[in-house]
C-alpha cells in the first residue's frame, strides 16, 4: 500500500499543478486587452476614430443655441488648448483666467483655446452667468462623446485640460489646477508655440 501512495503522490502534484489558470494575456498590438472578451479595466483603448476628426459644437455661452462643428485638424497650425470644464467646478474657476493670459499673452495666431463644457444639461443654465462672472472671451463648445471618452480615458475628474502642438498632436494633459499644474501648462505651452 505505501508502494501505490509513493506513486499516486507524484501525479497528484502534476495533476494539481496543471490545472493552475493561465497567466493573463499580454498586448503585443493596437486592439484592447481582453479575457473571455471581457474589458480590462486601465487599459487604453485605441480611439474609435483619429484625433484629428473628433469634433466640438461652439455655442456663444450666453444663450443655449449650437452654432456650428469644429474639428481639431481645422486648427492645425496653431497650439491648441480644450479646457474640460462645469461651472461647479472651483479649480475650473481658478483656471479659466490664467487660461485667459495664456490667450493674450500668445496671441489668436499662434495659440487657440477652446472651452469644452462637460457640466450636463443639469450645468448649461448656468453658463451664461458663469461666462459673464469670469468675462470669457474664447470660444465655448459642447465636446462630442468620443472626444470625452478619449481625454477622460483614465480619469474623469474636472478640469482636464489637453494641449496639442501645432501638428494636432497631444503634448501633454493636466488634471486639475494648482499651481504645480499652472507652471507646467505655462512651460508645455511655451515649447509648442516655440516648435
Amino acid at each position: 500500500m505505501r508502494y501505490f501512495t509513493f506513486l499516486l503522490l507524484p501525479f497528484y502534484f502534476c495533476l494539481v499543478s496543471a490545472c493552475r489558470p493561465s497567466a493573463a494575456p499580454v498586448s503585443v498590438g493596437n486592439k484592447p486587452i481582453s479575457i473571455n472578451d471581457v474589458r480590462q479595466r486601465d487599459v487604453p483603448l485605441p480611439p474609435p476614430k483619429p484625433l484629428g476628426e473628433m469634433t466640438w459644437t461652439i455655442f456663444d455661452g450666453k444663450t443655449n443655441k449650437d452654432a456650428n462643428d469644429q474639428k481639431l485638424k481645422e486648427l492645425q497650425g496653431k497650439v491648441v488648448v480644450l479646457d474640460f470644464w462645469a461651472t461647479y467646478c472651483p479649480p475650473c474657476i481658478e483656471e479659466i483666467p490664467h487660461l485667459k493670459q495664456l490667450k493674450a499673452k500668445y496671441g489668436a495666431e499662434n495659440l487657440e483655446i477652446v472651452g469644452l463644457h462637460v457640466g450636463g444639461d443639469e450645468d448649461r443654465p448656468q453658463v451664461p452667468a458663469f461666462v459673464e462672472k469670469l468675462n470669457i472671451d474664447y470660444p465655448l463648445a459642447t465636446p462630442e462623446n468620443v472626444l470625452t471618452e478619449y481625454v477622460f480615458a483614465a480619469r474623469n475628474d474636472i478640469p482636464q485640460t489637453a494641449v496639442f502642438d501645432r501638428a494636432g498632436k497631444m503634448v501633454e494633459k493636466f488634471i486639475g489646477f494648482d499651481e504645480t499644474v499652472k507652471k507646467r501648462l505655462d512651460e508645455t505651452i511655451e515649447k509648442a508655440v516655440r516648435q
